[in-house]
């Protein structure tokens, strides 16, 4: 085909292609029908039964009719009906409808508020009926009182969204132990509350994170509490002012009102209640298990810290009798004890080699639990620790001997490199230590980029159940170091020994660090200061001076300062207690990051009473309490 051809068949097609595209007969298969703009506007209710606001309502069904298809986003249990209800009300969204049937019995001359929130949403582009509340009355008149305010959590200023907020109109605080609310609320992300609907009255107001669903505080369940009783009223005032209607200008470039009014405003008060939420220093108590996953040694692991360490008296297995022999006896007395900070996990080494050797060990342990009413009381159980020993052939179990024996005691350093200037460096061992020869462990010390020499040092005696051997020694800043450990320099209480192994050490220059100085106006000697991390977790801590508080030699990076006001003096924050009528012990946040730099001496002046509470903490770490982790 010629070249001329080709152009005239292109021609025509070309032709072909613009007709079609100008012709209503021709369908354009690539853009297709629009449908029009997306859909923005809210679903409206066109209709209600009883009607919103009604009176002298007996019925036990409210139906909202809307103008388009509606649905339910997300949980029904997020609809919120005051006062609580017994048993949930059957909530249901169908077609153009949304209906709400009440389980219980209607009260007489009684106010109910249905507060739907966000919930309800159009079925294609999901947009809500922002805060939509019913409310109708059984009685001749519709309760219109309500209060506002905020709720946050007291150790850190949090804001906590989904705790019910509620009113007893009992003076005593029995009513919130035992009877649900009259009147609730909850709060939302940012922590804001309201309670709607309220008839005229002087009340309690807390909050309740009630995790039984009860509305009745439950120990262990979050709590707060507002320390006077509360009488909602409403707030009319006169104010002026004004209406620009043109964009007419004075000489000076200001906007010049066309009108000057007066209006009276309606307030509903109190409107600015703070509330902080805490867990009272209660906590159920109780042992969980025995787990022996090595035959040298078991543990004993709690639900929560225990006061003390518990008591063992070991048994014998046939019988469960007190232990007369020696071997029964003094596995347990010769057993090394490892526990955490908070004693409730509890590593026993066993060096008895005939407890070792048994599958199964059974002893009494007394310990201290709590009982259905948080009374700590004493408890004795009978353990039985239960060593399964993996199946293994006994060519595996001879391989498995051989590399150990080679292997010996495997000791790590406890600092990363390089080395933290301020750190105390320790050699550390999965099993307890049992002895050393300081003759056989040698620190040198880099000069001259050539030359090693040895550097005094001290070491601890071993005492108990020791598995870190510190090494003392004033660390030159920004130098080279290296620890010699010749063969069986070290061994653990079973008798391993460590191989000949070097390990080499590289401290820090002082140069990296960063200082700064806190001066707080006004000094107060409670005060407790924290530099925190972006995850608002305490790094340094230290009480406050009275001229300025030093931090220094610290990491470089990005803070944020908090104040604990330590009213008890135990050096810690402090939670609250109902029963005492005590609120937790305040917190107060510096507003800004501190982002300190090294080699670098800052300083920084905290009037720590002049910055509204709600605007204290930084928005870089501030987040709600209470939504799921991501």
């Amino acid at each position: 085909m010629s070249k001329i051809n080709r152009l005239i068949i292109f021609g025509v097609v070309i032709g072909i292609l613009v007709l079609c595209h100008l012709s209503t007969g021709c369908a354009n298969r690539g853009v297709g029908p629009q449908g029009g703009p997306i859909d923005s506007i809210a679903p409206v209710i066109v209709k209600s039964s009883p009607a919103n606001g009604a009176t002298n309502v007996q019925s036990k069904e409210v139906v909202l009719n809307f103008d388009e298809y509606v649905q339910i986003e997300g949980a029904v249990d997020n609809i919120l009906v005051s006062p609580p209800q017994k048993h949930v009300p059957e909530i249901k969204a169908v077609g153009k409808h949304v209906s709400v049937l009440f389980q219980d019995s209607l009260q007489e001359n009684t106010t109910y508020t249905i507060d739907f929130g966000n919930q309800i949403v159009d079925l294609h582009e999901k947009n809500p009926y922002e805060d939509l509340t019913f409310a109708f009355s059984t009685g001749e008149t519709i309760d219109s009182l309500a209060i506002f305010g905020h709720l946050i959590d007291a150790e850190n200023l949090n804001p906590v969204s989904c705790i019910v907020v509620g009113l007893h109109e009992e003076a005593g605080d029995s009513a919130f132990h035992s009877t649900p609310f009259i009147r609730i609320g909850r709060t939302n992300s940012e922590g804001e509350f309201s309670i709607k609907n309220i008839k005229p009255g002087t009340y309690k107001l807390y909050a309740l994170q009630d995790n039984s669903r009860d509305y009745v505080h439950q120990p262990g369940e979050g709590l707060a509490f507002y320390d006077e009783p509360i009488t909602p009223y409403i707030n009319s005032r006169i104010e002026t002012d004004t209406l620009f209607l043109k964009d007419t200008l004075d000489s000076v470039g200001n906007r010049i009102p066309d009108s000057v009014f007066t209006a009276e405003y309606v307030y509903y008060e109190p409107s600015d209640l703070l509330l902080y939420l805490f867990k009272e220093d209660v906590q159920r108590l109780y042992f969980q298990r025995a787990f022996r996953k090595e035959a040298h040694a078991f543990q004993l692991i709690f639900g929560a810290p225990q006061p003390q360490l518990p008591t063992l008296s070991a048994l014998r297995l046939e019988d469960d009798t007190l232990g007369t022999d020696t071997t029964w006896v003094n596995f347990l007395e010769h057993c090394l004890v490892q526990a955490n900070a908070t004693l409730d996990t509890i590593t026993y080494w066993l060096t008895d080699s005939s407890a070792i050797q048994m599958d199964s060990i059974r002893f009494a342990m007394t310990y201290v639990k709590t009982d259905s009413v948080y009374n700590l009381v004493s408890q004795t159980d009978t353990i039985l620790a239960v060593y399964r020993a993996p199946f293994m052939s006994e060519r595996t179990k001879k391989a498995m001997l051989q590399k150990k024996q080679k292997t010996g005691l495997t000791l790590k350093l406890n600092s990363k490199q390089p080395m933290n200037y301020f750190d105390t460096l320790a050699l550390v061992s999965a099993t307890p230590l049992g002895a050393y020869s300081k003759d056989k462990i040698h620190l040198q010390m880099l000069h001259n980029d050539t030359v090693w020499t040895d550097v005094p040092f001290t070491m601890p005696s071993i005492s108990g159940c020791m598995l870190q051997l510190p090494i003392y020694y004033n660390w030159k800043s920004d130098s080279e170091y290296r620890l010699l450990l010749d063969s069986a320099a070290i061994s653990d209480v079973y008798g391993a020994a460590n191989k000949e192994d070097k390990y080499s050490i590289r401290v820090r220059s002082i140069e990296e660090y960063s200082t700064i100085d806190i001066i707080l106006q006004p000094y107060d000697p409670t005060i407790i200061i924290q530099l925190l991390n972006a995850q608002d977790k305490p790094v340094y801590e230290q009480a406050a001076r009275p001229n300025r508080t030093t931090f220094a030699n610290i990491e470089p990076g990005v803070y944020y300062m908090r104040l604990i006001l330590d009213i008890n003096g135990d050096g810690k924050w402090t939670t609250g207690s109902l029963a005492e009528k005590r609120q937790p012990e305040q917190v107060i946040y510096f507003p800004k990051k501190l982002n300190l730099r090294a080699n670098w001496n800052f300083e920084e002046t905290f009037g720590w009473q002049s910055i509204p509470l709600l605007d204290q903490k930084p928005e870089a770490i501030r987040k709600d309490g209470n939504a799921k982790k991501k």
